[in-house]
């Protein structure tokens, strides 16, 4: 965690043409303090320092984020959950959609998969089972055009 107290500033001046690496900071009794220090010692410190800046700004999105409430936290959401009824509409939607699907005749239910579920272009769903492709794709839209009809007998 990051701790402000601890903090120091680190200067650069230049006297006479020579840079003088400067850290300052409080001590004990809230002094003021400045010291010079070799260029090594100043680069370890800014580096330090990087540290402790990425360390507040942790501590500040940590702290942030446990403060908001859950409103807030599903309102700054990209993809917002789905609510209890859609997931339930969906979930009773893919089981019509799966007996209406187990429907169809054989040859219908295969290329229909291969076509929604695998991603497989109708092209190469023809070279697969050594079709035409005029012949695949009739049979997916013919497919699809079934599996429409049933849901909506089904309502």
């Amino acid at each position: 965690m990051f701790n402000k107290e601890n903090s120091y500033t680190l200067h650069t001046e230049e006297v006479e043409g020579i840079v003088c690496y400067i850290v300052r900071f409080k001590d004990s009794q809230n002094i003021l303090q400045e010291v010079e220090v070799p260029h090594s010692v100043f680069d370890a410190l800014a580096h330090c320092s990087k540290k402790e800046e990425a360390l507040a700004r942790q501590d500040r999105r940590h702290i942030e984020y446990a403060e908001l409430a859950d409103t807030e936290i599903y309102d700054r959401a990209v993809h917002k959950p789905k609510s209890v009824e859609e997931a339930a509409l969906n979930n009773l939607l893919g089981e019509d959609l799966t007996r209406a699907i187990a429907e169809l005749p054989e040859t219908q239910r295969r290329r229909f998969l291969l076509y929604h579920d695998c991603g497989l272009t109708l092209q190469k769903i023809a070279e697969i089972e050594k079709r035409a492709f005029q012949v695949v794709a009739r049979s997916v839209r013919s497919a699809e055009n079934r599996i429409k009809k049933i849901l909506k007998e089904w309502g």
